[in-house]
């Protein structure tokens, strides 16, 4: 590229943080600092975040309705349908930080895949509407064997399903990647602050989602409230549209996992090599505009891939990698423990969007005589006190607790995410107890208890959430070189996916074991009065306890020594510099260009 005939202000964009390699506007010319990135462009991504959680949080949160009154699924297999459903919305992120990353760029990947995620919610909407296209009515409550949905009428919802989380899967990575490439990336207090301004449009997203457009499905039926959920999505790509002149784009930089894979061939084929006396002596970067990573002491086998052969002249790049393709490597390894500390997490989310909410079915949703809260909105409460919380959090917490570590996000990702799971533990103790004194109520006395019993197991876990949703998010994409940053951001959300793939298998799993006696299982039934949906809690309760300790093992082991994480590493060194000093190499790597 040649550079000498461009302004000041296009060269300071070339190189606007040492850790990216290049950023372009909408049209492929370098960004230029005052005029792209920055809070103003991030405001428009987080607009789209707030619509599109608004849409996806309306079919998902209210889909086992759906499935279980319109399709007439069995309750169990009707949650199995949701948890699949939103474990590949999760799955699919990988995807579609893959097409990102090597490919696209987060601002296309989006546009393509905001379209499909419309099409599947048209689709869904269309279903809805016509009766020919599902089974016909039934009361599900009432009748023991209603016509289950099959054929054609099956094709159409699961056609339907995974355009909604093919296109939402391959959104969700590049929504927050993309908004926060609007910051320079040593920035942590900037980004950290649009980390909690991300989960906030998410809250507001969820709290519309479950108040507004579930009232509108309850009282307007579901065909209604799908295309509402469409329209509400087409209104989040206008958003991102919208903002197109001020975005910090950056440009993709082929298939990320070409490198990965030299790294594995390359040590594999010098396994027999000896270590030099002088790391220093390893294959370096020769490019000027990559502060490189540390090396670390961490998983030293991959290290042999950067051992010169002192026999061969040129080594070509599956025989030869750098330190910093190698540590990039050890990174993704790294942080892999992390993220299956969360799944379990992510499990006792997927109870509050399917087991829960048929909690609130069968119990007393009146507010007043004439007013009904539909079960699906009882979500909605833990995200009202959020939107309170996180900008108190962001206000007053942040500060105060900067001030005590010297962070500038207040606390570190990984204890962020430690809290959260923490506190989610309690959130199945309290639905265990609720489950357990409805169904003695019922049994009992004959009483059906106020939907709002169950209110404390959303609002524990919207406060678990807001702790390790947010620190997983910032603590990923806080590791990653610029080569990956939406499919490390992606690998947050396949958290979610297995998490809900594991309550599948559980729900599967313990149908089986406890139905062996001479009763059915704690499951298996259609009537939770009959079923012991307590005693299931109970056992995410323990799952979640236990859980917590294998986090701060791997959470220990990750912590920043002489072998820690050389992105963490990197970072604290980066915040200990002066703005000055950060200038001063800025106009030292373009000197030398």
């Amino acid at each position: 590229m040649d550079i000498h005939g461009l302004s000041s202000d296009a060269k300071q964009g070339l190189y606007t943080s040492e850790s990216d390699d290049l950023c372009v506007d909408f049209r492929g010319r370098p960004c230029i600092p005052r005029k792209h990135g920055g809070a103003r462009a991030a405001l428009f991504v987080l607009g789209l975040q707030a619509f599109e959680m608004m849409a996806i949080a309306a079919v998902g949160n209210n889909l086992i309705t759906y499935v279980f009154n319109e399709m007439h699924f069995p309750l169990s297999k009707s949650a199995n349908i949701v948890t699949n459903f939103i474990g590949t919305v999760f799955l699919l992120s990988l995807l579609g930080g893959f097409l990102s990353d090597s490919y696209l760029g987060s601002f296309r990947t989006v546009l393509v895949f905001g379209s499909v995620e419309i099409s599947g919610f048209i689709l869904l909407s269309v279903q809805a509407h016509l009766p020919q296209l599902r089974p016909r009515d039934c009361d599900m409550k009432s009748t023991r064997h209603c016509p289950e949905a099959k054929g054609y009428e099956a094709v159409i919802l699961y056609t339907a399903l995974y355009l909604i989380a093919l296109g939402s899967g391959c959104l969700k990575p590049n929504i927050i990647s993309h908004g926060a490439n609007q910051f320079l990336k040593e920035d942590s207090r900037k980004l950290s602050s649009f980390f909690n301004g991300a989960y906030f449009a998410f809250c507001m997203g969820e709290l519309l989602a479950l108040t507004l457009l579930v009232w509108v499905q309850t009282h307007s039926g579901m065909d209604v409230g799908f295309g509402v959920s469409a329209a509400v999505m087409a209104a989040g790509m206008i958003c991102l549209v919208s903002g197109t002149p001020f975005y910090r784009n950056k440009p993709p930089n082929g298939s990320i996992f070409t490198p990965i894979s030299q790294v594995f061939v390359a040590a594999v084929t010098k396994r027999k090599q000896s270590f030099p006396s002088n790391m220093e002596t390893l294959h370096q970067s020769s490019s000027d505009r990559v502060r490189p990573l540390l090396h670390t002491d961490k998983f030293r086998f991959l290290d042999k891939a950067c051992i010169k052969m002192q026999d061969k002249g040129s080594e070509s790049q599956w025989r030869l990698c750098t330190v910093e393709q190698v540590e990039q490597v050890k990174i993704l390894l790294s942080v892999v423990p992390i993220f299956a500390c969360t799944i379990v997490f992510n499990t006792i989310l997927a109870q509050l969007q399917t087991f829960s909410v048929q909690q609130g079915s069968i119990m007393n949703t009146h507010i007043t005589k004439r007013f009904e809260i539909p079960p699906a909105s009882l979500q909605s409460i833990p995200y009202i006190i959020l939107i309170f919380v996180v900008p108190l959090y962001e206000t007053f917490f942040v500060p105060i607790a900067r001030k005590l570590t010297g962070k500038d996000s207040g606390i570190s990702p990984l204890q962020r995410i430690g809290a959260g799971l923490f506190l989610a533990t309690f959130s199945m103790v309290a639905a265990a107890l609720i489950e357990a004194k409805r169904r003695k109520s019922s049994f009992h006395h004959g009483e059906t208890l106020s939907i709002f019993w169950i209110a404390p197991q959303f609002l524990i876990f919207g406060l678990s959430e807001m702790f390790t949703a947010v620190g997983l998010v910032e603590f990923f994409y806080k590791q990653s070189s610029q080569r990956m940053q939406s499919f490390l951001t992606a690998m947050t959300y396949c958290s979610y996916s297995f998490g809900f793939y594991l309550s599948s298998i559980l729900v599967s799993l313990v149908n089986h074991v406890t139905s062996k006696g001479s009763g059915g299982g704690w499951l298996s039934d259609n009537d939770l009065n009959k079923d012991r949906l307590d005693l299931f809690y109970w056992l995410l309760a323990a799952l979640s306890f236990f859980n917590f300790f294998h986090y701060l093992f791997w959470s220990r082991w990750y912590s920043c020594d002489k072998s820690a994480s050389p992105a963490i590493c990197n970072a604290e060194i980066h915040a200990s510099e002066d703005l000055e000093g950060r200038n001063n190499e800025k106009v030292g790597n373009f000197m030398r260009v």
